[in-house]
């Protein structure tokens, strides 16, 4: 294949990377096959102009064509995107990728620090070891997080910390801090050089965002079809953020049309045993 090029949502020019679209349409489940008609169909409409998100909608809607189920996986990174605008679903989403790792989970709460009180994204714990996060989630797939972010985050979890082990706690501590899109060079450089654990949707390599969901199988609600984007935001308002939540208490869908209820739990079936 000759060499192309396409525009990132930050707006670089880069080189088209075939290789990396196969790889997303694997991710999903895609077969080879499937996956090498899309790349050549994308490929053969591939300009100058042609941007990395007009490249995601067109596999998305060949995927979707073929399998609803392999589309909602494919679609995650935009799924995540869309817990928002608030950022308050993505904080609940957050805490369960923590609560199917075996802690218990508190979200939005206060923790005296030793010299202020501070409103935590995320407290997670164990009998040996505690979590005190922070979530910045993003709307725009091109942002990332400066290193104001670590700076300002980092200086608060010494506070809290401090007010904590006052109180006579003694459990391992850890900072985390959670994006949905990504960090700039230096806020991860200061994350290595403090130990503090920065996770966003390709970093680090291993555990980072886009991993511990497809490893856990948790997918959002925003993955599925039969959901219009207000009946996602109902939801959503009720803390409700996974498919797994719904296919275990189909009464949560009481406020959305009931018509619609049958199809929703069978999408959600399809997604959450496709994770399985």
């Amino acid at each position: 294949m000759s060499q192309k090029w396409v525009k990132k949502a930050s707006g670089e020019i880069v080189e088209f990377d075939e290789e990396k679209l196969k790889q997303s349409l694997f991710n999903s489940g895609a077969s080879e096959e499937l996956i090498e008609g899309i790349v050549n169909t994308i490929d053969a409409g591939l300009t100058e102009t042609t941007s990395t998100r007009s490249i995601y909608k067109k596999a998305y809607q060949l995927l979707r064509s073929s399998s609803q189920k392999l589309a909602g996986k494919y679609k995650l990174k935009t799924a995540i995107l869309e817990l928002g605008p608030s950022g308050y679903p993505f904080e609940h989403f957050v805490g369960q990728l923590l609560a199917f790792q075996g802690y218990d989970v508190e979200v939005g709460i206060e923790i005296q620090g030793k010299c202020l009180s501070h409103e935590v994204d995320i407290f997670a714990h164990t009998d040996d070891h505690l979590i005190v996060g922070e979530c910045k989630h993003h709307g725009n797939p091109g942002y990332k997080s400066d290193i104001k972010v670590p700076l300002y985050v980092h200086s608060r979890y010494n506070d809290i910390v401090a007010g904590l082990q006052s109180t006579g706690e003694n459990r391992e501590a850890e900072c985390w801090i959670i994006t949905n899109t990504r960090f700039t060079t230096d806020s991860e450089q200061y994350g290595s050089c403090y130990g503090l654990k920065l996770i966003a949707w390709d970093f680090p390599k291993k555990g980072n965002l886009r991993e511990r969901v497809e490893l856990s199988g948790l997918y959002p609600i925003t993955c599925l079809f039969s959901l219009s984007k207000r009946e996602k935001q109902i939801l959503m308002d009720e803390d409700i953020v996974l498919c797994q939540q719904i296919s275990a208490n189909p009464d949560l869908l009481n406020p959305i049309d009931p018509r619609k209820h049958s199809r929703i739990l069978a999408e959600c079936e399809e997604i959450c045993s496709s994770s399985s």
